[in-house]
């Protein structure tokens, strides 16, 4: 589900786990989740990646090999292929229907920075344009960050 932004596997997550835990998960996290329409805002997703990276959502060994496989996507067109050398990006895309996303942790020498840019067009058609936009923002705050 996140080397390769599976939506099948996420609805067999939420299936199995259940939508009232869920979303009592999300509010634990501070989040306001519900699963049948499946969306965070920018803020919450940042706030998601934060807690997977700073180690506080999982433990150790769990928040190493997640961290792993968002460094191994099947889709690093996006933030990855726009951050300068020497930073090194976790992320979890996602592209469906009209929506086109990345969401990530920029990070380099112990300082790290939620970066989450969502797009919508009408449908993926407009991918190589949206890609572009997704380019030049993760450009820009990576240069005023690092």
């Amino acid at each position: 589900m996140i080397q390769q932004s599976d939506n099948d596997s996420w609805s067999l997550i939420m299936d199995a786990v259940g939508h009232e835990e869920l979303t009592e998960y999300a509010a634990s996290l501070g989040v306001s989740y519900d699963p049948e329409i499946n969306t965070l805002t920018p803020a919450e997703m940042a706030t998601i990646l934060a807690g997977v990276y700073s180690g506080t959502l999982l433990n150790a060994g769990d928040t190493a090999e997640l961290l792993s496989y968002m460094q191994d996507t099947n889709y690093e067109t996006l933030i990855p292929a726009a951050v300068p050398e020497g930073i090194t990006v976790f992320h979890k895309y996602g592209l469906l229907g009209g929506e086109l996303h990345d969401a990530g942790i920029l990070a380099r020498d112990g300082t790290a920075y939620a970066l989450v840019i969502y797009t919508k067009g009408q449908d993926l058609s407009d991918v190589p344009e949206r890609t572009e936009v997704i380019h030049q923002l993760t450009q820009a705050v990576a240069g005023a960050l690092f």
